[in-house]
């Protein structure tokens, strides 16, 4: 059965760091492009970041650029969303999910707050206090 599972959320005071882990099972990881995504108290969700696996191109929102740094480590299967400098604002759910299709489908995808059909976790709960 094709799983994502998030983990690494928390509670953090502003200016803190975490680190997000999403590991995949199940599924062949590498034909896939891998998104992070979150959703704030009544927000819609948005796309934060994304990686290919095939090349390891990366995307990153405006509003996370210089802050967030997303990576990947093969022989885990497992793509990592490092948070830096976390603000009040980024707050929410974060969730992963494994994309397929050509690099600028899966950006315009991503910019929409992703499809309902890919492989999406559970999310993890990042709360950050000012």
């Amino acid at each position: 059965e094709a799983q994502l599972v998030e983990s690494g959320g928390g509670l953090v005071q502003a200016g803190g760091s975490l680190r997000l882990s999403c590991a995949a099972s199940g599924f062949t990881f590498d034909d896939y492009s891998i998104g992070w995504f979150r959703q704030g108290p009544g927000k819609e969700r948005e796309g934060v970041s994304l990686i290919s696996r095939s090349d390891g191109k990366t995307y990153y929102a405006d509003f996370v650029k210089g802050r967030f740094t997303i990576s990947n480590d093969n022989a885990k299967n497992t793509v990592y969303l490092q948070m830096n400098n976390l603000k009040p604002e980024d707050t929410g759910d974060y969730y992963c999910s494994a994309m397929i299709g050509s690099w600028r489908f899966i950006l315009a995808t991503m910019q929409e707050g992703g499809s309902h059909d890919d492989y999406w976790g559970q999310g993890t709960q990042v709360t950050v206090s000012s």
